[in-house]
């Protein structure tokens, strides 16, 4: 017998308390504490749940079923002749929820509301932990089952939502991010050089975490709790498996997953829209989404990022060939979308405001002029839309990247975009950190472990050639490696303001096909992301089709890098606690005026860490 209490929508913020030796029922204050921390994420609704030894807390962002609910949800279930009550936080969005209400009414499972977080909690019912395979989409979840007196904490595939918890000695603490953490009493902010090794490299260690004794819930996994301690097990991997498909067939099935995903990702009872780069990927999603858009009579809405005179200061570079905004316009022109270009000059850009929000939409001192553009676009688009899809993970997918196509890159034996970087542009990432911290850190190392276990967890194919084989394990480490960390800027940067953003080219079915096609197939036209290119070439400029692939775009203004050398030289002058970490002397050079281009990283990377302490005035244990 099943009883729903409460309805819930999506894309939120959530946290909890488990404690087996403690009575939660007086810790009303704290977890309202920990909640509002996540009140950015859902600033639509808060609530509260309690139990024995646990308490859950929940912000929402109301996405599908608006006047359908409030979380956390409960059902009560009639088991041996008593009542017990199961307890859920859900955030994310399951594409696939209408399939599974229709298979879960079949079985005798009553429904209340439209959402899909009933039908998750149901599932949950039916299948029991297995339930977390059926599901498609973006999310992270708890569920308390009396039960057994277990919470179990459950994350996508790909990892878009953020999970965290941190163990406690009868029980456990989580949270969307770690704010709703930190914000118990009974945590000290306190940071390792583990921790900090995490945000000085471009690379992100499956289940760590910059907080001392805080782990990520790992992507694909469900981790238990229980009276006898945490357990961690993958519902989902990235696995190896033979491709049979010629072109033809390869190309028609990307073209048929991509329809589906998007139509899915399209479904909202708010106002949604497209961000677009004017790149092949975003360009590609605006397209598709404006077609079925078009099919009930409808425009799709775009927005564009650009900077207050960046074509006056654009320079061609190796990264970046060309502006976006022409080809933003010729996408926009093609699909007759409702479009508009957020313009930023560089007051906002160096705002240290603006700073401080991101600072702390992170958690960390990741920082600088992409995260704050991203943050600016974001709240801009916010006062228009609630729900954008986005492009972000394409170049994972379908290998876009310049150092896929890097022979020289390919064989050194490390991340190759860190490869690239310190082959290409000549530098590393900590160059102006002090140099004890430099040798404590031992980032060479670091990064060489890190590299040798993630390459370990990929599969040969058997008789697959050794150029195919080296590329298998590149794709494999951007998709497990380095497209979480531009996931999690993502999301935090949006959220941060309410906005949900949607990543169509992570759907798993679309990574698990693509991922398995040979390195042959997915450049079979001489250029990158061939698949991608020929399954939507009819939908995009020809302009778009045959562009070369451009990063998110960055100004390129002399005025924004002399206004952070002068934000930097006020910390020299105040003697900021960042010179226990930074080093004044390889600083100082790149606080001139001729010089501040050059130094521009580091001077954001500064920046970025002394907002970082004045925020969180974390407990360093470095030695």
């Amino acid at each position: 017998m099943y009883l729903l209490e409460r309805s819930a929508t999506t894309m939120c913020g959530i946290t909890g308390w488990v404690a087996y030796r403690h009575d939660l029922g007086t810790e009303h204050d704290v977890i309202d504490a920990m909640t509002e921390t996540m009140s950015c994420r859902g600033p639509d609704a808060r609530g509260t749940w309690y139990a024995a030894h646990v308490a859950l807390g929940h912000r929402r962002l109301a996405v599908i079923d608006l006047p359908g609910g409030e979380q956390p949800m409960t059902t009560h279930l009639t088991v041996e002749g008593r009542q017990v009550t199961l307890g859920m936080v859900y955030s994310g969005e399951v594409y696939n929820y209408t399939e599974l209400r229709d298979e879960l009414r079949r079985r005798g499972h009553p429904f209340t509301t439209d959402s899909d977080t009933e039908v998750v909690l149901r599932a949950y019912v039916e299948w029991g932990t297995a339930f977390a395979e059926r599901l498609n989409g973006m999310y992270a979840l708890a569920i308390w089952d009396p039960r057994i007196e277990t919470l179990l904490m459950v994350r996508d595939r790909m990892g878009i939502k953020p999970f965290f918890y941190y163990p406690t000695a009868d029980g456990v603490l989580f949270g969307s991010e770690p704010k709703a953490i930190l914000a118990n009493p009974n945590i000290t902010p306190a940071v390792e050089i583990d921790g900090l090794r995490e945000v000085l490299t471009v690379s992100k260690t499956p289940g760590a975490s910059l907080w001392a004794g805080m782990s990520e819930v790992e992507p694909g996994t469900v981790v238990t709790v229980d009276r006898a301690g945490i357990h961690a097990n993958h519902y989902w991997r990235l696995q190896t498996k033979a491709h049979t498909d010629d072109r033809d067939t390869s190309v028609a099935q990307v073209r048929d997953l991509l329809d589906d995903i998007t139509r899915r990702q399209l479904v909202a009872d708010v106002p949604r829209c497209v961000l677009l780069s004017g790149g092949l990927d975003s360009s590609a999603i605006t397209g598709l989404a404006a077609g079925q858009l078009a099919e009930d009579g409808r425009k799709v809405r775009s927005f564009a990022v650009d900077f207050v005179g960046h074509a006056d200061n654009f320079r061609p570079d190796e990264l970046r060939s060309t502006p976006d905004t022409p080809y933003v316009h010729d996408v926009a022109d093609l699909v007759k979308s409702q479009h508009s270009d957020i313009v930023l000059d560089n007051s906002v850009l160096t705002d240290p405001e603006i700073r401080r929000k991101v600072i702390r939409a992170n958690d960390a001192p990741f920082g600088g002029d992409i995260f704050n553009s991203l943050y600016l676009l974001f709240k801009a688009i916010r006062e228009q839309s609630t729900v954008a899809l986005s492009g972000e993970s394409a170049d994972e997918v379908f290998g876009g990247y310049l150092w896929f196509h890097d022979p020289a890159v390919r064989e050194i034996p490390i991340f190759p975009w860190i490869a690239y970087m310190m082959t290409r542009r000549g530098d590393g990432p900590v160059s102006v950190l002090r140099p004890e911290l430099r040798k404590a850190l031992n980032l060479g190392g670091h990064l060489r472990d890190r590299y040798a276990e993630a390459v370990a967890e990929v599969e040969r194919l058997d008789g697959e050639s050794d150029d195919e084989w080296t590329m298998r394990k590149i794709c494999y480490l951007h998709l497990t490696r380095m497209v979480r960390i531009l996931l999690d800027r993502k999301d935090r940067m949006s959220m941060a303001v309410g906005l949900e953003v949607r990543v169509p080219f992570c759907d798993h079915r679309l990574v698990e096909y693509v991922y398995n096609t040979p390195w042959s197939l997915k450049t079979f036209d001489g250029k990158e992301k061939s698949l991608l290119r020929a399954a939507t070439r009819d939908v995009l400029p020809e302009s778009v089709a045959e562009r070369k692939k451009s990063p998110y775009p960055q100004t390129q203004d002399p005025a924004y890098a002399e206004a952070l050398a002068g934000q930097v030289r006020g910390l020299l002058a105040d003697n900021h606690a960042v010179f226990e970490l930074v080093d004044r002397n390889a600083l100082e050079p790149f606080t001139t005026a001729e010089a501040a281009a050059r130094g521009r990283r580091h001077l954001e990377q500064t920046l970025s860490l002394a907002t970082w302490l004045d925020l969180y005035q974390p407990d360093l244990r470095l030695t």
